[in-house]
């Protein structure tokens, strides 16, 4: 076999293949096998049929088009692996010339990764925001710990922002009851903004017992992007009482002894999120300027399937219904042309991204260890909400494997390019990452690379 490689442009080739008959003779003998299975000549038992007999049954057409379509996908990845071109996506092929007997010539057009030229990153430098952390975010803390030791009791009078009451939901849409908007008893703190919009305004100010009436549009389901008309009857009205801030709470709630070591622990604790909220926009600073230094020439094959995804992923809780999805846009102040905009722009910073780290990572060999890529795989799994198990099972049959891989390998390219960059707060004092960034791996959720940042692009 001979091949060929032809530079289209920056993110494109042409491989042209040349395939002798003599080496396709497997090719051949398993299409002969194939096909005889399928054909019924009479005094020979299915599959058994001589290649000579098959051919003056059915002709050598048939033949040959089983051996070219098993063929070409076949030659093309020894030709891609033998001419060691990084490929991006789907092939699209053309055969050339088919000569019986003799050759067979094909060509095949692919998206490939773009050789780029990476940027000097001597004095390298950003500047985050500083790390602020006042005594109210603290005493925010302690609320929510106390909110979770609170009671709920029962009270005579209008509901407020922040009580808790019993409801009744029923919804109809052009008359039509919604089965899947309607519930008895549930439970609904005021101003959580849990449940769809007005309802909040609906409540406050009723009384056990009083219904309400409002319009609002829905947002999933059958009927998403149409306006519902929604009726809500307050059955209780529950106030929370909260414990008292006190040496006795933090002895209940925690393992300290006095209210003010559990109020250190908590800004301890705020800090350390404060610090890794740093070190997360300090990555994202790394990556915009090395996105701003390099020019990244984006395959456009890559990036119609990128933006393909997310238009999918956009559109599928409303089944795919272009109109109601408008609705959903509209009722949120946009238009579909101004979706379509950001998802262009997204699409392009994400593929953007990955060929840019895919670049880094193949420049300092970074490799990924099978502990990187179990913890990768946990992370997600938890994100979801279902075992590890099941998760790799679901990205071993979406063929996900790889792209998880590949995220990993991106977000440790990342670290090592944030590990070199001068880092500086807005008081102009130099910040210390290396709790986050001070290794070969990412050491917390919070700082590895983001699923719009790193993702696989469609391939």
């Amino acid at each position: 076999m001979k091949s060929t490689v032809e530079q289209l442009s920056p993110t494109r080739v042409k491989i042209n293949v040349e395939v002798p008959f003599d080496e396709l003779k497997p090719n051949f003998d398993r299409a002969y096998r194939k096909i005889a299975q399928q054909v019924r000549i009479p005094g020979f038992r299915p599959g058994k049929a001589p290649a000579r007999v098959l051919e003056s049954r059915i002709g050598r057409g048939p033949v040959l088009d089983e051996v070219v379509n098993e063929a070409i996908p076949a030659k093309y990845i020894e030709a891609v692996r033998a001419n060691e071109v990084r490929t991006l996506g789907n092939p699209e092929f053309d055969v050339t010339k088919l000569e019986d007997r003799d050759v067979l010539e094909f060509t095949a057009e692919v998206d490939v990764r773009p050789e780029i030229e990476l940027p000097d990153l001597d004095g390298f430098a950003i500047t985050v925001d500083d790390v602020e952390l006042t005594d109210a975010e603290v005493d925010e803390q302690l609320d929510e710990l106390r909110a979770r030791f609170g009671t709920l009791t029962g009270v005579e009078r209008p509901a407020e922002n922040g009580d808790f009451v019993s409801i009744d939901l029923s919804a109809t849409v052009d008359g039509e009851t919604v089965e899947e908007a309607s519930t008895t008893g549930l439970s609904y703190e005021i101003g959580s903004g849990q449940l769809v919009d007005g309802i909040d305004e609906a409540i406050v100010g009723a009384t056990a017992g009083e219904t309400k009436t409002f319009t609002t549009q829905l947002v999933a389901g059958e009927h998403a992007g149409k306006d519902a008309e929604v009726t809500v009857t307050v059955q209780s009205v529950k106030t929370r009482e909260l414990p008292e801030a006190d040496d006795e709470f933090a002895q209940m709630a925690s393992e300290f002894d006095t209210i003010e070591e559990l109020k250190n622990d908590l800004r301890e604790r705020l800090g350390r999120v404060k610090k890794m909220q740093q070190g997360v926009q300090a990555r994202d600073k790394v990556l915009d300027e090395l996105l701003e230094r390099t020019e990244v020439p984006i395959p456009e094959k890559v990036l119609d399937a990128e933006i393909e995804n997310r238009k999918h992923d956009a559109i599928h809780p409303f089944d795919h219904d272009e109109a109601q999805f408008a609705k959903a846009l509209e009722a949120e102040g946009r238009t579909l042309e101004e979706f379509d905009a950001e998802t262009r722009t997204e699409s392009e910073k994400a593929v953007r991204t990955q060929l840019l780290l895919d670049t880094i990572a193949d420049r300092d060999e970074v490799s990924v260890n099978d502990g990187e890529l179990t913890e990768r795989i946990i992370y997600q799994a938890q994100r979801f909400g279902i075992s590890p198990d099941e998760y790799v099972q679901r990205a071993q049959q979406s063929g996900q494997l790889t792209a998880i891989y590949a995220d990993v390998r991106r977000g440790k390219a990342l670290a090592s390019v944030v590990r070199k960059t001068t880092v500086t707060d807005g008081s102009g004092a130099e910040v210390d990452l290396s709790e986050l960034f001070g290794s070969d791996e990412l050491a917390t959720e919070e700082t590895q690379v983001t699923d719009e940042a790193a993702k696989t692009p469609a391939e």
